[in-house]
Parts: structure tokens; C-alpha cells; sequence
């Protein structure tokens, strides 16, 4: 080995190294990768200092858009404002998000290339409103993650619903449910599964 390969060897290790410390990783989007199609692995989060969302509720149109991770960590203050714009809209009950879904959340919207913030349909879900709308419909679960704060209904304008659902699905994160004549999906931190 000459002095040159060993300084290249001994860089890339270095930088490599360096990247894996700082949490700063690459997704590689394969050759015969097909353009508009959702990707099929889960993609790491986006290496940044800030990870932000917006969301509108359609029931209160209440709306939050800011960072919910700085630096390392969730804030605490972004965090309470996002679990009072998801809390139950008929009771008023207010339950603290999984982080885990902010972060899918954050991912997908990324993916997509959305510049509109999500419209949530359903954020948090008491056990009261679950049982009520369970009696008045067959589509919701009785143990429904909404209830666990680790579910989410939602769209946004101006991304067909149809490639929303199918990112979602690629992402390989949760479930993912497909609800075409109410205008959403859903997406939970739950097995992986879709319906």
C-alpha cells in the first residue's frame, strides 16, 4: 500500500465516521428506481437542527407550524401546542402525542414534496368519542390507536390522496388506511399493515 491509498482509506473512514456521529445519514435512491413511485424503504429523517410540521384542524381550525425537535431533542412547548391542536375535538380532551408519529409525519410530508400543511380529520380520540363513533360506523376499531395518540387522520391540499397513501405505505412505518370518500388517510405507529 503507498502512502496515497492509505491517506484515502484512512479519510473516508474519517468522514464516515464523522457523518455517522453527527447522525447524518444518506438515502440512495436506487438506479432502476422508478420516478413518482413511493419509495420502498424507509427513509431516514432529515439531518437537520430542526424538524418542523404545520398542521390545520378541520373541526377548530386551530393550527400549529414550528419546530417540534431542535438540537437533538423534542420541545416541550411545540409538543403541547401540537397535543391541544390534535385533542379530541368533541370532549376537549387533550393527550400527548406518540413523537414517533410526528416524526412519520414528518418524513411523509417530505416525501411528497408538500409545501401545504396537513389537514387533520382525526388527531387524539377519547375512549368516549371511540365508542360512540365505533356504534355509528363499522370503519372504526375499538382498540383504535387514536385513543393511544399514536394515530392520525389526515390529507393535504393539492397532493392526490392516492400518491399520500401510497408514500405512506412505502414508508413501511404503521398502518395505513385508505378512506377515498371521506378525503383521508390514516397512518398510526402501529404494526405495519393497510387496509
Amino acid at each position: 500500500m503507498n502512502r496515497r491509498h492509505i491517506l484515502k482509506v484512512s479519510g473516508s473512514a474519517l468522514l464516515n465516521g464523522v457523518l455517522i456521529a453527527t447522525g447524518v445519514t444518506a438515502a440512495l435512491m436506487p438506479a432502476n428506481a422508478v420516478p413518482g413511485q413511493a419509495p420502498t424503504a424507509q427513509l431516514p429523517l432529515q439531518s437537520s437542527n430542526a424538524r418542523a410540521l404545520a398542521f390545520v384542524n378541520t373541526h377548530t381550525n386551530e393550527r400549529f407550524n414550528d419546530a417540534y425537535w431542535r438540537a437533538g431533542s423534542y420541545v416541550p412547548d411545540a409538543l403541547a401546542a401540537i397535543n391541544t391542536v390534535m385533542r379530541d375535538h368533541r370532549t376537549g380532551e387533550v393527550y400527548a402525542m406518540d413523537p414517533n408519529l410526528l416524526d412519520l409525519l414528518h418524513r411523509l410530508h417530505g416525501l411528497v414534496e408538500a409545501s401545504a400543511p396537513f389537514q387533520i380529520i382525526s388527531g387524539y380520540r377519547s375512549p368516549a368519542t371511540n365508542a360512540a363513533l365505533t356504534e355509528r360506523s363499522s370503519g372504526v376499531a375499538t382498540g383504535s390507536l387514536h385513543m393511544q395518540g399514536k394515530a392520525i387522520d389526515i390529507r393535504i391540499p393539492g397532493i392526490a390522496l392516492t400518491h399520500l397513501r401510497d408514500t405512506a405505505i412505502g414508508m413501511q412505518a404503521g398502518g395505513v388506511g385508505y378512506y377515498e370518500e371521506s378525503n383521508f388517510i390514516h397512518v398510526d405507529t402501529g404494526r405495519v399493515r393497510r387496509w
